[in-house]
């Protein structure tokens, strides 16, 4: 146990005299600072005397051609940073100049663990008087001097179309005391297309701004796509700052107390110049795409049979304006059913631009067997950093459908001259009449002809016959429930009919289909129902006394119509929906109240 105890203190003196050792081996730093190397002889000056250790016998300088105004006022920063200790010890004046020229700021002395160091002599140059004279304890003249918000443009003379970015810094210098600010005008990017990158809190960092030290950090980040060109303007963004002042109070200690004031700092306004794109060379296809991109059009499978579905990717990837222009169409057999494109984007901002790809992804259904050619197709897109044109071409892909109809219309079933028949002399008159038909000459008379007792039974037989059209009509008039059901049929019909007529073209039915649904709501409402959404549509029925499952399935009938564009459909199903349709319009109909 005693042995355990000496090898612990003997561990932990070591470990004193490494930190000590480490300490004493840190270079001491001491130094002095000017608020302003230039002032007018109406202004005042701030002299800070920094030190990163903790000294004893501070002796400043004799301040020749200045008269103290003010400190020395002692201020002490302490902290841990990465369980590294830093510290910073200063001594402030303030001076009034007492005359015009230049003058030194001598050396001024502190004792250090027993040595002694000094500081290196500053110059400052005292002009003529200024209009506005400044004070360093002013807030304003505190912002104007040590606090600057600086939008950092990456290219002030891009491309149309070509991604730039734009950083705001806040700079501060390192005396000055701001303890929070706030944004109160966000900038607004017209003629630009813009998104700010996401930023994960705010770091403190070192930096220089016009040859001095600050510390900064950066609060905003935008990646800006000039949408037009000429000069552009980007506005500045606005802050609302929280500065630290010194007060003429002072504390019991004699320490000057600080006031918390609000001033308002702007980045200013930048101009952008924007290139045109060149008109040399550019190809006949280009649709605005601007960056370095790769292309290519890929399908899912090569080989399939009648009606099975494969799908067609176009897809551009690369490095620049992805979300700004559209991809080039695929041209197709008209044999192939294509429906409508789906459109993806996997697409991230960063400082650089936009990066990542975009497609359009085509189903394609075969009806018939056979070979079918997609074409070659170009995308052709600016590329900013060789200045020219560039058109990838993808190559030609063939589909082949081994099973199923053969496409008759396809065929010719042209008959050439050689293979008509001519005709013999001996049946050259076989087209004139050679039989001959005799027809009696003999008078015939009405009475006791056929059609003298028709004419004498028909009254007999029209009264009762009109007799019962008429009881007929008045039963069918008061019939209340199959007069509504009859209308409803006719408005269905009506309604319905051009979505009839293009039963198995699926992009004109379901287009033709959504019309009239909307169109019978629109006629027995007296309301532009195209402007509704379904839960508006739901609510409107409800009020008019229909049915929960007729309204539902209405509903349903509309958004199988929207779904049903990008999807495969058959003819069965195109019947189905048209039965349906029929069927809710009806029953709606003899519900619907007014």
């Amino acid at each position: 146990m005693k042995n355990i105890k000496i090898i612990t203190l003997l561990f932990v003196t070591l470990c004193l005299n490494v930190s000590f050792g480490q300490d004493e081996i840190e270079t001491v730093q001491f130094e002095a600072k000017l608020s302003k190397k230039k002032l007018g002889i109406n202004e005042r000056l701030r002299v800070d005397f920094i030190m990163n250790k903790d000294g004893d016998n501070f002796n400043p300088p004799g301040f020749e051609n200045f008269t103290v105004v003010g400190g020395p006022n002692t201020s002490i920063s302490n902290s841990w940073i990465n369980g590294k200790r830093s510290y910073s010890k200063t001594y402030s004046y303030f001076l009034a100049p007492k005359k015009r020229g230049t003058f030194t700021i001598g050396q001024a002395t502190i004792e250090i663990k027993g040595n002694i160091y000094k500081s290196i002599p500053v110059k400052v140059v005292v002009s003529a008087a200024v209009d506005k004279p400044t004070d360093p304890n002013d807030p304003d003249y505190i912002v104007s001097q040590n606090i600057h918000l600086v939008a950092e443009v990456s290219d002030s003379n891009p491309y149309l179309n070509e991604a730039i970015t734009v950083v705001y810094k806040l700079y501060v210098s390192p005396n000055t005391g701001v303890s929070n600010w706030r944004e109160i005008d966000n900038p607004r990017y017209n003629d630009f297309w813009s998104q700010n990158i996401d930023m994960k809190g705010l770091k403190v960092q070192n930096g220089t701004y016009k040859g001095e030290d600050y510390r900064y950090v950066v609060l905003r980040k935008t990646v800006l796509y000039p949408q037009k060109t000429g000069k552009l303007n980007i506005e500045p963004l606005t802050l609302d700052i929280t500065v630290e002042v010194p007060t003429n109070k002072r504390d019991i200690f004699g320490g000057r107390l600080m006031q918390s004031v609000h001033r308002t700092v702007a980045a200013g306004n930048r101009t952008i110049n924007v290139k045109p794109l060149p008109e040399e060379g550019r190809p006949l296809n280009f649709n605005g795409a601007v960056g370095d991109f790769s292309f290519r059009v890929t399908t899912t499978k090569n080989e399939l049979k009648a009606t099975e579905a494969l799908v067609a990717h176009v897809e551009v990837s690369g490095k620049g304006n992805l979300k700004l222009f559209k991809l080039p169409k695929i041209s197709l057999p008209s044999s192939l059913e294509v429906y409508e494109p789906e459109h993806t984007e996997k697409v991230s901002t960063n400082l650089s631009g936009m990066q990542g790809k975009i497609s359009d992804a085509y189903t394609i259904v075969p009806q018939y067997q056979g070979k079918y050619p997609i074409p070659s197709i170009s995308f052709s897109f600016f590329n900013p950093k060789t200045d020219r044109y560039e058109t990838r071409s993808s190559s030609e892909l063939i589909i082949n459908v081994t099973d199923g109809p053969i496409n008759s219309s396809a065929t010719t079933n042209a008959v050439s001259e050689n293979n008509k028949q001519a005709i013999s002399s001996s049946n050259q008159f076989a087209s004139f009449k050679t039989n001959t038909k005799l027809l009696s000459t003999k008078p015939s008379y009405f009475f006791k002809s056929k059609l003298f007792w028709g004419s004498l039974i028909a009254p007999l037989i029209a009264i009762p016959l009109a007799l019962l059209v008429k009881r007929r009509r008045e039963e069918r008039e008061n019939d209340i429930v199959g007069n509504k059901m009859r209308r409803a049929n006719k408005l269905a019909k009506k309604y319905l009919g051009e979505a009839k007529q293009n039963l198995g073209q699926k992009e004109r039915f379901y287009d033709a289909l959504h019309r009239a649904l909307h169109n019978y709501l629109k006629a027995k409402l007296n309301l532009e129902t195209s402007e509704f959404s379904k839960e508006k549509i739901n609510d409107v029925l409800a009020k008019r006394m229909v049915g929960d499952t007729q309204i539902a399935s209405f509903i349903e009938l509309l958004k199988s119509c929207e779904l049903a564009r990008y999807t495969p459909s058959s003819r069965a199903e195109m019947k189905h929906d048209y039965d349906e349709a029929a069927t809710v319009i009806s029953e709606i109909d003899k519900q619907i109240r007014s």
